[in-house]
């Protein structure tokens, strides 16, 4: 689009007034980043915009635990568990065989 001084001069005055620069391409018949281009390049900017939500946040409280007491230390869990070792399944000959021929099978 081809920008004369009149289209250059409204379109300061309804960039001022708050116009968006989709309703501003509209009226001029044009797209919403000619509009922008345009903006750019004549410096016109908007301005910080607020936030538009303010969270409210707020401290958890620290939860106290239940093995503590006013002025007491923490008492040590003695927790044993046993380590589970799992040995490897034996296979006869004829399972590693079959499944052997199973994997050949498949692959081709």
């Amino acid at each position: 689009m081809s920008w004369d001084a009149k289209d250059v001069a409204l379109l300061k005055e309804l960039w001022a007034v708050g116009q968006s620069a989709a309703q501003i391409a509209r009226r001029f018949g044009c797209s919403r980043n000619a509009v922008c281009g345009r903006l750019t390049r004549l410096g016109l900017k908007r301005g910080h915009k607020p936030p538009t939500a303010k969270p409210n946040i707020r401290a958890v409280p620290k939860r106290r635990s239940v093995l503590l007491a006013d002025g007491a230390r923490p008492v040590a869990k003695d927790v044993l568990r046993k380590a589970v070792v799992r040995q490897p399944k034996k296979f006869s000959k004829r399972e590693l065989y079959a499944m052997l021929a199973d994997a050949v099978r498949n692959t081709g």
